[in-house]
């Protein structure tokens, strides 16, 4: 049985507070919505709400799959809330942002993963807050390409999809997911006209050659913007941290990245896919 290793000093962040934060936590408790903040126990989410940003997570907060390394419950979901997509319009134009990213639980239970949901999401806010660039952080749809063209015919800013560890893991972190499904999503992301991204944990038992091996296969994919951070165990029933990696090497990742040909990489202990997305957005063009 692995012990649990202590944070190292880099992983400390200060505990959340300040009246931005509370007007983030306000509106989404009023509007009963989800965000991926809470749900994932974000360790950003006190500077993310302080600067009144955050990621919306629509379709409930009961995943359909049992990934290993997500603190998002898993269980029976709830029916879709027609309304949901205007409450979260309407959260984007009272924080008036001018980035916004809206993700989801997995929805093997509906039979378009939750695509249309996601569609109408993306309607609503344009009609409400039109300057806002939209990010959506999508699930793999099992394969579906209607699924993925109902989205993108919404025209999202940025398709996201994380691959979230290299292949060999897999089995271990998402035996309900598929690495070569995840990649072609990508794939046929980009070949559609979307501006792709994707993030990877580290930390899990991998070696830098598999990372390096799997940023070439994003590459080949002609997927520019990836996130690098490091996995943090959400509770004693997930996967446990086989090591912290270093600030350095972080560093060390992005550096190798954009001399591969990456137009933006966010890496560093404390990246989550969504951290700072509106700056990722506007460096990569």
């Amino acid at each position: 049985m692995a012990h649990k290793k202590s944070k190292p000093p880099w992983l400390k962040v200060k505990l959340p507070g300040g009246d931005d934060f509370k007007k983030v936590n306000k509106l989404v408790n009023v509007g009963e919505l989800h965000t991926v903040c809470q749900s994932a126990k974000c360790p950003n989410i006190g500077e993310c709400w302080s600067r009144r940003t955050a990621t919306f997570m629509i379709l409930g907060d009961a995943c359909t799959r049992n990934c290993r390394f997500c603190a998002v419950q898993n269980g029976l979901p709830s029916p879709v809330d027609a309304d949901e997509p205007h409450r979260v319009a309407q959260a984007v134009k009272t924080l008036d942002l001018k980035y916004a990213v809206i993700t989801s639980v997995t929805r093997d239970d509906l039979d378009d993963g939750g695509a249309q949901h996601f569609a109408e999401t993306i309607k609503s806010i344009r009609q409400e807050q039109p300057n806002c660039k939209i990010e959506v952080l999508i699930p793999d749809f099992k394969g579906s390409y209607d699924a993925l063209q109902t989205v993108l015919k919404a025209k999202p800013d940025v398709l996201n999809h994380n691959l979230e560890t290299v292949p060999r893991l897999y089995p271990q972190a998402r035996p309900m997911a598929d690495y070569n499904q995840s990649l072609q999503l990508l794939k046929r992301g980009h070949e559609k006209g979307a501006v792709t991204k994707t993030g990877l944990m580290v930390g899990l038992g991998e070696t830098m050659d598999e990372i390096i091996q799997v940023m070439e296969g994003v590459i080949n994919v002609s997927c520019k913007m990836l996130t690098i951070g490091q996995y943090l165990q959400p509770t004693k029933n997930h996967l446990p941290v086989q090591r912290f990696v270093n600030p350095d090497e972080f560093n060390q990742l992005k550096r190798h990245g954009l001399a591969m040909g990456f137009s933006h990489i966010e890496a560093g202990p404390l990246v989550r896919s969504s951290y700072h997305a509106d700056k990722q957005f506007e460096e990569s063009r």
